[in-house]
């Protein structure tokens, strides 16, 4: 055979082992088209990325973006998390995976990343998703499709796993659990709730849900909002006149997101007044932390310095490195984002979603009812230094709840542990509710304690309890 026969016959070897590689990737559940072979300035890791858009509606031009990553040992065995953080209106890209609990941080510089040695795919297959349509990367062709609200969310999520679930078949079969933080207290029922609806309609494929996580979680509006104030004045925040005008004065009954002060002028000065002396030198989400001065942080980036500050052990910068980075054209190429050159920048949270101004004022507690009904676990997490959802509200809503479902306390209240010091308090009622604070921990609870965090979440996935010792079985 000549030279160039054995080179025809070379390549037709090639192409029909790339099309069995393939293949095989297909058997196994990987869409060879939206791995992510390498990020940018990415430590090396021996576990698999995956980024890209599903459409949820290709006649309106509707597409969500998301990124899985799997676990980082055994991801056969393992099972599959859905994270999404809240807003409304709000990147899980950006917050849960690149900020909190995945397995990669920006760096300093902005120009690359580095290992979060706590990551949650230590414990599970993650996915994120950037919704509704109009965060993040994801997109809609149809511009009313960004006046939006929790019931076409919910739904798109539904589209979304389903037709992820066609990407990745061999996920269709696996344990999934729902999490998420702060307005995913309605995003993550409310998607549970429409995935309960497919299961007892269909007779062919359900969602193998076995447990709901939310961390800070709004449920219930007139009752999470006083919550703040309470906890301004039991931090010493608030002066004991203010903190008193407000509980006396003000009827948070009539509290909405689209009127937050229809109440008497009495308890508006007071509310006014409160938030004048918090101020804006304090991170409400974190009042604990260290607050980044944006101005000196960008100069620094744009210079190509390292702008990271460290309080307390987290990098109070990171938001803007994050930015930073996910702006860069060869980060968009390698996550497969971008795909339309939207006509603005990556940004945290969307500049063109046009979210309900109702929709915050649902009360998600009979949902939650609905979900423990169905014999699915619902933990409730709280960072304790957290004033936006302070635990004061979660932990009365929870119990309330219990009350109403009546659930007898399984679990006293009592401390949990992690590496020999107190990880937080925690409750149990019906061997179905859990509620726990996470100690020292923010708004953002895998952010300000990523060892607790990670923690936690071990014990939720594996169905154990957390630790009422100082000696733990968990591995994390």
């Amino acid at each position: 055979m000549g030279y160039m026969g054995r080179c025809w016959l070379v390549g037709v070897i090639i192409v029909v082992w790339c099309a069995i590689l393939l293949g095989t990737a297909g058997v196994k559940g990987y869409p060879a088209e939206d791995l992510v072979v390498r990020l940018p300035g990415q430590p090396n890791v021996g576990f698999k990325q995956f980024a890209g858009y599903v459409d949820v509606d290709v006649k309106h031009g509707r597409s969500l973006f998301y990124y899985f990553v799997e676990a980082e040992q055994d991801p056969d065995k393992k099972p599959l998390t859905l994270w999404l953080n809240g807003g409304p209106g709000c990147s899980s890209v950006g917050g849960g995976a690149f900020t909190e609990l995945g397995p990669f941080y920006p760096n300093g510089d902005g120009l690359g990343l580095r290992r979060n040695s706590m990551s949650w795919n230590k414990a599970s297959n993650l996915i994120f998703v950037e919704s509704p349509a109009g965060v993040g990367w994801s997109y809609s062709n149809t511009t009313s499709d960004y006046n939006t609200g929790d019931l076409s969310t919910a739904n798109d999520m539904y589209l979304f796993m389903l037709k992820w679930y066609e990407k990745f078949p061999s996920y269709r079969t696996r344990e999934l659990f729902l999490t998420g933080e702060s307005y995913a207290g309605h995003y993550v029922p409310q998607l549970t709730n429409v995935l309960l609806d497919h299961n007892a309609g269909s007779s062919g494929f359900k969602f193998n849900i076995k447990g709901v996580a939310i961390g800070n979680p709004l449920l219930r509006l007139d009752r999470d909002a006083p919550a703040t104030y309470e906890y301004f004045w039991s931090h010493g925040m608030i002066s004991d006149e203010i903190g008193l005008a407000i509980m006396n004065d003000c009827n948070f009954d009539d509290y909405s997101y689209e009127s937050p002060h229809n109440v008497s002028n009495s308890c508006n000065n007071a509310i006014y007044e409160a938030n004048l002396i918090v101020g804006n030198y304090i991170n409400n989400y974190d009042v604990i932390l260290d607050v980044c001065y944006p101005s000196i942080a960008e100069q620094e980036l744009r210079l190509k310095k390292m702008a990271t500050k460290i309080s307390v052990g987290v990098d109070v910068c990171m938001s803007l490195e994050r930015r930073f980075y996910f702006n860069l054209p060869e980060v968009q190429k390698a996550l497969h984002a971008n795909r339309t050159n939207l006509p603005y920048r990556w940004s945290m949270c969307s500049n063109v979603v046009n979210y309900s101004d109702t929709d915050g004022n649902i009360n998600i507690l009979p949902i939650l009812k609905r979900i423990v009904q169905n014999h699915i676990p619902v933990w409730v997490f709280s960072g304790d230094q957290d004033s936006v959802v302070p635990l004061l509200g979660s932990r009365t809503l929870m119990r309330e709840l219990a009350n109403e479902l009546h659930y007898k306390i399984t679990v006293p209240y009592g401390a949990w542990f992690h590496k020999g010091q107190v990880g937080g308090w925690v409750t149990e009622y019906g061997n179905l509710l859990t509620f726990a604070t996470v100690r020292g921990a923010a708004h953002m609870v895998p952010y300000s304690q990523p060892s607790r965090a990670l923690h936690l979440f071990s014990s939720f996935v594996r169905g154990r309890r957390l630790p009422n010792t100082t000696h733990s079985s968990i591995d994390d």
